[in-house]
């Protein structure tokens, strides 16, 4: 708790066990307080028709890279103000954990989703692991967020994976309801705790993929 507070953290959450009253109490004693339900879903890859108007970081030389991380940094922040990804970003590139898809929408960027991908990752054999994705809030959101699954099913053709695995909280109805519609299941529940008892960035409307385990 001290560090957050070095660190001048507005808002910090966790993932834990909805069903265990000693962990959710635990937690109460820090000032975490649970909020809704994230669903832990999976889908298996299927091959679709080519989907246009997505490319990968790692395509993309070191200008055009920079260029990204301020295009997400920027869209993010119109998801919550401050929030930034960029660091996991470079972590996935660096350290040869996956990609990240990066969605365009005419000339800027629409959304982007970082993936970890098969063994020795956060996804695990044979698996494409959604570690975060989200697209630009606003009336297309729910057009670009079935283009950013389609992109994700995509890549994980390319990289001859059989799974993909995602986590959404349920505050983001619209979100869950489109990966349910992409044949998306449930393969496990957990509770989101939030310091201050806020919404953060999850509440109708957002079109964002994570979890915080």
């Amino acid at each position: 708790m001290e560090i957050f507070e070095k660190w001048g953290t507005k808002h910090a959450g966790l993932f834990t066990f909805a069903h265990s009253a000693k962990h959710v109490g635990l937690y109460q004693k820090f000032g975490f307080w649970p909020r809704f339900l994230t669903a832990i879903m999976s889908v298996n890859v299927r091959y679709n028709a080519e989907v246009q108007g997505w490319t990968r970081y790692s395509e993309l030389d070191e200008a055009a890279r920079a260029e990204s991380l301020r295009a997400a940094a920027e869209l993010t922040n119109t998801i919550y103000d401050g929030l930034d990804v960029g660091s996991e970003i470079r972590a996935i590139s660096t350290q040869a954990l996956g990609d990240t898809v990066l969605l365009s929408d005419g000339s800027r960027l629409a959304g982007f989703a970082l993936c970890h991908c098969g063994a020795n990752t956060e996804a695990g054999n044979d698996t494409c692991y959604i570690k975060f994705a989200a697209v630009r809030p606003g009336r297309t959101a729910a057009r670009l967020f079935d283009r950013l699954l389609a992109a994700c099913d995509s890549f994980a053709v390319s990289r001859r994976l059989k799974r993909i695995e995602a986590g959404v909280n349920l505050a983001r109805q619209e979100a869950h309801q489109k990966m349910l519609a992409r044949g998306f299941r449930i393969a496990f529940q957990g509770v989101t705790m939030h310091k201050p008892n806020e919404p953060g960035y999850s509440r109708s409307g957002m079109y964002v993929i994570d979890d915080w385990r």
